[in-house]
């Protein structure tokens, strides 16, 4: 193991050394391409694309899906009816190596979605490679940036129903309180951490809005237990009973 993470380090180090922060006028140039490409996706202006795409080019979306160009493009429109939206790099970041550049950027989205706004970023990373027709992206994806939920106001009478002790497993196990209509868990061996309603029995922990945590219930409404979802994926804890 020990053996394996220097070797890990190593590499990081030899990358490192021979990547470099790209000169201005390269960063000027993919900020310009990259806006271009963000500019003409609510128009649906597929001819952008196709002109700064490699023919190589893979694409992954926030939802997982892999792309070719030419499945990419296939799917180029404008926005329905109702929505209108614009994308401005916020962020933009990049290394260069030969002819081959990484621009990583953050991406703010003002989306009027029939008559209601909404703001959302998206983070990206793009391979891009100089060839003789000019800069052209071989690489891209994308990436939500997850914000907080609202939280709602739970009364200290509800909040309170939540407290007791909970299991994973013999050795762990994790005591929770309430207190102004929030709830505070400690874990052993770790810091305490406070977390707010979403909706009744689900639960977020501000600044980590990848997982939440939902309390079940048995048939008379009772709180068995709860599971730490993230991903879609449940680990589940078990109520002590109360002594």
């Amino acid at each position: 193991m020990l053996r394996i993470a220097a070797t890990f380090a190593l590499l990081l180090s030899t990358c490192a050394a021979f990547a470099a922060e790209a000169p201005p006028e390269v960063v000027a140039e993919l900020k310009r391409l990259t806006q271009e490409n963000l500019d003409a996706i609510a128009p649906g202006h597929v001819e952008v694309w196709k002109r700064n795409l490699h023919e190589s080019m893979i694409h992954v979306d926030e939802n997982n899906v892999a792309r070719t160009k030419t499945e990419l493009l296939a799917e180029f429109n404008p926005l329905p009816k109702g929505l209108i939206g614009r994308l401005q790099v916020a962020k933009f970041q990049v290394t260069l190596e030969g002819n081959v550049a990484v621009a990583t950027h953050e991406d703010l989205e003002h989306l009027e979605y029939h008559g209601q706004m909404l703001v959302s970023r998206w983070r990206s990373t793009d391979t891009w490679l100089k060839t003789d027709a000019g800069w052209k992206l071989l690489g891209e994806q994308t990436m939500a940036v997850l914000e907080d939920p609202p939280s709602i106001p739970l009364t200290n009478e509800q909040a309170c129903n939540y407290s007791g002790t909970y299991r994973l497993t013999a050795e762990i196990r994790e005591t929770i309180r309430c207190a102004e209509g929030r709830l505070f868990s400690t874990r052993t061996g770790r810091p305490e951490v406070a977390y707010q309603a979403e909706v009744l029995d689900v639960f977020f922990a501000p600044g980590r809005p990848r997982t939440r945590r939902i309390f079940l219930h048995d048939a008379k409404g009772t709180v068995t237990g709860f599971v730490d979802r993230r991903e879609g994926l449940d680990i589940r804890w078990t109520r002590e009973p109360v002594k």
